[in-house]
């Protein structure tokens, strides 16, 4: 058996590619935040995770240039040993402030974040507790574990509370859910996982990537429901609303220390450069000082799942900026994506295995920065589209 047989028998996605309907790694030849430029083909961006603007923000920009001008472009080591710059101790003191945690830590990515964090706490004599709509990073970070992993059904309490209660105690156990959930525009039930939480003796550990900036004026899904001191672990990346290019986990002191320690991913990647912490502390002292583009792209939010639900829509549970759109199956959800590129906005499609088979989606996202113009034309091209394919009546 050849090992790479399954490469050169993998052709789905140029058969796609030929037939002009491959959805994935589209090169931008601009990308102003609420517009994007393809072959000459302007569209409105109602697919990016930018959702506080500030990627074109001045003062983030201006950060990150004289950053790049003192540092240079790398630090050229791990956070370990010679990667670790003033600026990302600021930036992680700044962080547990915001967040009302004691200590935070800076990863060269989310990804990294979720790996180095899960693998780190959860050993041998663990169990890993995950939602079923999880994203990847959490998922992978749990089999790089030593632990056993568990999973519960999506924001489903009594089953999480049956899985929680089939656990011997003299296991650790660490819950671990999205804050906001990245494809349903939904939050997960803190009021009612914390209390379970507690009953059961486990740790709770949110994934908050795509809600700092967004909920709870900006301090996240914790913070939304009043619950910061009762959740254990905050994650969340830089690619986001912070503008730039990282991730971090915040929360007690010792808790931090030791995962700082053991963290595989912190200690065997170079830390994230001058100019991407320098963009995440502006875009932060931004979000701590000016609340009002959190509150303009939830308004933004608000707006759009209302319009949605009345041309039709199924939009499911969002309440909040990430809105999908439910299609149903692959061949209509790329062709549902393809119309809608050809007539000027730029949305996502979520296929199967990414979402369960039959609950293939469009995902759109919003951003503070998008002008009332933009989201009524955005609006006006969903309904002529959604007519079109007999999506909506």
């Amino acid at each position: 058996m050849d090992l790479f047989e399954k490469c050169y028998g993998y052709t789905e996605a140029k058969d796609a590619m030929r037939s002009g309907t491959y959805p994935y790694f589209i090169p931008m030849t601009e990308n102003e935040g609420t517009e994007c430029l393809f072959n000459g083909h302007r569209l409105i961006m109602c697919g990016s995770n930018n959702y506080l603007g500030l990627t074109t923000d001045p003062r983030v920009q201006q950060a990150a240039v004289e950053a790049v001008h003192r540092f240079g472009t790398s630090c050229t080591g791990s956070r370990f040993l010679n990667g670790t710059l003033e600026m990302h101790e600021q930036l992680e003191h700044e962080l547990a402030e915001w967040l009302g945690k004691e200590a935070a830590l800076v990863f060269s990515t989310g990804m990294q974040t979720n790996l180095g964090t899960i693998s780190a706490v959860v050993t041998r004599k663990d169990v890993v507790l995950l939602d079923k709509d999880d994203h990847a990073s959490i998922v992978d970070g749990a089999r790089l574990s030593y632990g056993e992993t568990r999973r519960f059904r999506h924001n489903d309490m009594a089953d999480l509370e049956r899985v929680l209660s089939s656990i011997a105690d003299d296991k650790g156990k660490l819950v671990v859910v999205d804050g906001l959930f990245s494809m349903g525009g939904d939050l997960a039930p803190l009021p009612e996982i914390v209390p379970l939480c507690k009953k059961y003796g486990a740790r709770l550990m949110v994934d908050d990537a795509h809600s700092i900036g967004v909920m709870g004026g900006g301090r996240g899904t914790a913070a939304q429901f009043g619950l910061t001191e009762q959740v254990d672990l905050i994650m969340s990346t830089f690619s986001k609303s912070f503008a730039s290019l990282g991730g971090f986990i915040a929360g007690d002191e010792p808790i931090i220390h030791y995962i700082k320690h053991h963290a595989r991913s912190l200690i065997f990647s170079a830390s994230i450069p001058a100019g991407n912490a320098a963009a995440a502390l502006a875009a932060l002292r931004i979000m701590r000082e000016e609340p009002e583009h959190s509150a303009r792209v939830n308004a933004i939010g608000d707006r759009v799942r209302k319009e949605l639900r009345a041309m039709g829509f199924n939009i499911g549970p969002s309440v909040s900026p990430i809105i999908p759109i439910l299609i149903g199956d692959t061949p209509r959800t790329i062709l549902a994506w393809k119309t809608l590129f050809d007539a000027g906005v730029f949305v996502n499609p979520v296929l199967s295995p990414a979402v369960p088979a039959g609950q293939e989606i469009l995902r759109t996202s919003y951003m503070a920065s998008h002008t009332d113009e933009q989201i009524d034309r955005a609006l006006e091209i969903y309904r002529k589209v959604g007519k079109q394919l007999g999506l909506i009546s």
